[in-house]
């Protein structure tokens, strides 16, 4: 061949090569959003259970119900490096809808909660060295199903609640570390069970939604300097049982829950609170309507946001795409007031919860990133 025609052979290879890569289809990053499956079983079957991260890496599992006005006192240890769960010690009393947090100390709150058809004031710490509970000062109020917040300075905002069927609470308390005691702070705008609180990078608490008389759209923040709570910008939609999770950005999104309706009135719908602005707007729905959720949603390492509970679906919130993604793998049916706890290694664990009926599971699943 001629050295001309190589040449001219060489630029039209050269020049369909280019085309072709001009028009190729752009290839966008995939996320992963990762896999549910089954792990051991929970001792007991529990649902309305908390479920506390220890320093070691184990989480406790504390109280709940088998099912309806059958509640537990029981506790017990999840253990990451065995994947099973172990017996502890035993609360002073059986609830169900109590609160839970972890203290700068080590030792985990646990406050609060319904005993039959009221709310209790009992207060106790469980010490992971011991694994014993023991019994401390009792709150300022009895309070059924409460919101607890850890605050920056280690104390501890618990708000509204009911103290009994049909008799919510705007009242709210502080429990302070050192002393290890609870007194009454700021009371919210509006009395609220099933509301959500999220503890914001600038140290205010967000409270959002619950219910009161009927289903709020409410939202309110509690300043911890004045001890006082001051309206913000309302949801978009009335919602309780709902979830909330802070985003890496500091804003906060809020997915899911029921309206007034209750089980026939189940939500996909999501919203995004901007501190800066103080108001809700509209997001992404999520794929599967769901209530009854872990108050707060699991933010994983990548900083996504995990929803479980009331769907079999498993659902990440991705902040770089605003919209929610579901996991591979499912839970074997809908199951309400489920736990989900982010373990040492980044996994999450899921745990508990009813479906349609009021009968508990022991089953739990591991999610994996």
């Amino acid at each position: 061949m001629k050295p001309s025609r190589l040449l001219i052979v060489i630029l039209f290879a050269l020049a369909f090569a280019v085309a072709a890569t001009a028009f190729r289809p752009p290839v966008f990053p995939t996320t992963r959003v990762g896999s549910v499956a089954p792990t051991a079983p929970m001792l007991e079957p529990r649902s309305g259970q908390t479920a506390t991260l220890l320093p070691d890496g184990k989480v406790l599992i504390a109280g709940g119900m088998r099912r309806n006005q059958d509640f537990h006192n029981s506790a017990e240890l999840y253990d990451p490096a065995t994947g099973k769960f172990q017996p502890t010690g035993e609360m002073s009393i059986a609830r169900v809808g109590h609160i839970a947090v972890l203290l700068r100390s080590g030792r985990v709150l646990i406050a609060g909660g319904w005993v039959g058809r009221g709310g209790t004031d009992s207060a106790e710490l469980y010490d992971p060295g011991a694994g014993k509970f023991t019994v401390i000062a009792k709150m300022t109020i009895p309070r059924g199903r409460p919101s607890a917040t850890l605050l920056a300075d280690g104390d501890v905002l618990i708000a509204g609640g009911e103290r009994r069927d049909h008799e919510p609470l705007a009242s709210a308390e502080i429990f302070h570390l050192n002393t290890l005691s609870f007194q009454g702070t700021g009371s919210m705008h509006y009395a609220r069970v099933s509301h959500t609180a999220t503890l914001l990078n600038a140290g205010r608490v967000l409270i959002a939604g619950g219910y009161g008389d009927n289903v709020v759209s409410s939202a309110e923040l509690y300043d911890p300097k004045s001890g006082t709570f001051t309206e913000t910008g309302g949801l978009g939609t009335a919602r309780s049982k709902h979830t909330a999770g802070l985003l890496p950005d500091g804003r906060v999104l809020i997915a899911g829950g029921s309206d007034s309706r209750g089980w026939n009135g189940n939500l996909s719908s999501a919203e995004i609170y901007d501190p800066r602005t103080g108001k809700f707007t509209a997001a992404s729905s999520l794929n599967d309507s769901r209530f009854k959720l872990p108050d707060e949603a699991v933010q994983l390492q990548s900083g996504q946001l995990l929803m479980a509970g009331g769907s079999r679906e498993v659902e990440v919130y991705d902040p770089a795409r605003g919209k929610f993604l579901v996991v591979s793998g499912y839970m074997d049916d809908k199951w309400h007031y489920m736990t989900e706890t982010r373990l040492g290694d980044g996994s999450v664990l899921l745990a508990g919860g009813y479906p349609d009926s009021d009968r508990a599971t022991a089953q739990a699943w591991i999610y994996r990133p």
